[in-house]
């Protein structure tokens, strides 16, 4: 599996922005060059058909414009990862997941499955395309929503009305809420609202640990999920909800107020003597035991333990993330004696948690390249031993092919209010840059991304730099650093510099709506001028880099190496 991300509420982030950010890891062995491109509203297909699954379908003849960050090869779709539409609703699809086999066995995956013989066969089976995935649910969604909640809504009917043959977490933001989606087999789902005051952190795993039905089937403030959910959990026995126990008299009782423990057994026990005395049809018999688990189910309930899973590779792989990323915004807390609550290997780690100092974009850039610096993980390091430091798999990865992050900004108009925060490659060499979204083209440096190796592109200059430097973490550092502040330090300048100018073209009646020509021209020569930033400084920094290795070879030699002490 692969993909890490982190979910900032407007409370809990630097600015009152909501952030949404997640790394795009390629799968083993394979690295897929990305780029950023604005999509038109005439590029939009009306209609779709899935590269993967076959599955075609119909869209509204009305999208709007957006601009993403997908794959430049289309071999497997657009899979177009990231991106924020001209409403300022963002997406980011997907954080792969897992399902347990209880859930799978309950809701298959829609697969596709090819169609058996030849159509003049008289046991011919024609093609059954699958369902929605990854390269789909950007370019299905995000050009037909005006805001996170529509855009949730708009994604759970897809999946109940096509399904999905995969598991996987969907991102979903406004500048007031973020929203989280999680796919439960082949056509459920549920959706989580981040506090605005919290972060949330998932690496890989089902990752919300908390849901409430009462919301989710009433005002739905924090909580939506597909229209079936509770009758699926009860028909197939997925609850696990033990209650919660609490000292009475020296024995252990379990609370009411969830209807769990005996009080929820004895409401399903009386339910099945009604089924008895019902009727002697076996789908009556059937729909009333059914319907009376439901009415046993908890109001309140943990999904993780409902619908995930759990494996010892998810402690080399997974956890270990949701912990640093933890460890480095709750600071204070013990996360590395034997005593922690939490360690690297611990399945209980809080999806959210409110941080301890509020979040700025810097600290995303940290968590989502970091390799687990200051600890015994660090495969940089020089803290603990050799198989501590090649323990566990590290956020910033080689397979990292872009880290978005989408920053939504309540204090500035709608035109200017969306800024995607952009790297390419792999973390620890690199940094993110600022872009605005509502635009209609992007500057070439990040737009016209070669297939193969280039120079002339962000993305493979980032690459080289990676591959060179890794083997000379030591020597190279210093310089990484250096452009890496350098990069965000004129981000943050150039940003600031652009909202002054924007307000002031406002203010002199220049910019009349967010569409307007004069106010997409600025954003997009303020892009321009990021990227060629860019251009210059990432390229100074492969001279530097090559140099600093090419002095380090194996295969160096001159006549002074023989007289030296």
């Amino acid at each position: 599996m692969s993909c890490t991300t982190i979910l900032i509420g407007k409370n809990a982030s630097y600015d009152g922005s909501t952030i949404i950010a997640r790394d795009d890891d390629s799968g083993s062995g394979r690295y897929d060059p990305k780029h950023l491109v604005a999509v038109a509203p005439e590029d939009q297909p009306r209609h779709y058909v899935s590269v993967l699954s076959h599955v075609a379908i119909d869209l509204p003849d009305n999208p709007c414009r957006y601009t993403i960050a997908p794959n430049v090869l289309h071999n497997r779709g657009v899979l177009a990862e990231a991106g924020t539409n001209e409403h300022n609703v963002a997406m980011s699809a997907t954080e792969t997941i897992a399902v347990n086999d209880r859930v799978l066995a309950a809701d298959p995956m829609v697969e596709l499955r090819p169609a058996v013989g030849e159509p003049e066969d008289a046991d011919y089976q024609p093609e059954q395309p699958g369902g929605i995935g990854e390269e789909d649910i950007i370019t299905l969604v995000l050009p037909y929503v005006t805001d996170a909640r529509e855009g949730v809504k708009r994604l759970g009917e897809l999946l109940e009305t096509y399904g999905t043959y995969e598991s996987n977490g969907v991102i979903i933001s406004d500048v007031n809420e973020i929203w989280y989606v999680e796919t439960i087999g082949g056509h459920h789902w549920i959706a989580r609202r981040v506090p605005d005051d919290c972060y949330a952190t998932i690496p890989n795993q089902l990752g919300i640990d908390d849901f409430s039905f009462t919301d989710a089937f009433g005002r739905q403030r924090e909580y939506m999920c597909s229209a079936d959910l509770r009758e699926f959990i009860a028909e197939h026995h997925l609850d696990r909800t033990m209650g919660t126990p609490a000292a009475t008299g020296g024995r252990h009782a379990h609370g009411t107020g969830s209807r769990t423990g005996s009080h929820a057994r004895r409401a399903a026990g009386s339910g099945s003597a009604v089924v008895a005395a019902d009727t002697d049809s076996a789908a009556a018999n059937r729909e009333a035991r059914v319907k009376a688990r439901v009415e046993a189910l908890p109001n309140r309930f943990n999904p993780r333990k409902v619908f995930g899973a759990s494996t010892p590779k998810d402690h080399i792989y997974n956890t270990p993330r949701a912990w640093y990323m933890q460890r480095h915004l709750n600071p204070s807390e013990d996360w590395d004696s034997p005593a922690a609550q939490y360690t690297p290997e611990s399945d209980d780690i809080p999806w959210c948690r409110v941080p301890e100092n509020k979040v700025s974009l810097e600290d995303v850039d940290f968590l989502l390249s970091s390799h687990f610096e200051g600890t015994p993980y660090d495969p940089y390091g020089t803290k603990g031993t050799a198989e501590s430091r090649h323990r566990y798999r590290p956020i910033g990865v080689n397979r990292t092919g872009h880290m978005v992050a989408i920053q939504l900004r309540p204090y500035e108009p709608a035109a200017n209010r969306a800024v995607m925060w952009v790297s390419f490659g792999s973390g620890p060499f690199t940094t993110i840059a600022p872009f605005y979204a509502n635009v209609r083209d992007t500057p070439d440096y990040l737009r016209d991304t070669t297939p193969e190796v280039s120079t002339d592109n962000l993305y493979w200059t980032n690459r080289l730099i990676a591959v060179v430097a890794d083997a000379h973490w030591f020597e190279t550092h210093n310089a990484i650093e250096g452009y890496a502040e350098g990069v965000r330090a004129f981000g943050h300048r150039l940003v600031e510099q652009t909202d002054i100018a924007l307000e002031d073209m406002q203010l002199a009646g220049e910019a009349e709506s967010n569409a307007a020509p004069s106010v997409q021209s600025a954003l997009e020569a303020a892009n321009q001028q990021m990227a060629d930033y860019l251009r210059k400084h990432t390229t100074k920094l492969l001279h530097n880099v090559v140099y600093t290795a090419s002095n380090l070879m194996h295969n160096s030699f001159a006549m002074s190496d023989r007289w030296t002490d």
